[in-house]
């Protein structure tokens, strides 16, 4: 971040374990606190092992505890889940019409 960084990212999503909770938790920590710091907001990408709509959400909660929700925006934090996108819509088909196909 001190290099000049607009995102900080947990791994190409391609090695596991990537994404974990506790990994996300200290990235943002450390955004916080660089923002504490220096007034200047970094972004941060989760990638791999998000899969399901619940891991995307768990994700979600972290932000919004810490950094806070002036990070939840497309420029400060983006999942990389290629993987994701089919439980969405999945999930999105059952609120739609209460079963899944």
């Amino acid at each position: 971040m001190l290099a000049g960084a607009d995102f900080i990212k947990t791994s190409t999503g391609k090695v596991a374990p990537a994404a974990t909770a506790p990994v996300v938790l200290v990235m943002l920590e450390a955004v916080r606190d660089y923002f504490t710091l220096t007034g200047e907001k970094i972004g941060v990408k989760p990638a791999g092992g998000i899969r399901t709509t619940k891991d995307a959400i768990k994700q979600l909660v972290l932000v919004r505890k810490l950094p806070g929700s002036k990070w939840l925006t497309p420029d400060l934090f983006r999942i990389g889940a290629s993987a994701l996108l089919n439980d969405l819509l999945m999930q999105r088909m059952k609120l739609r019409t209460g079963q899944l196909r």
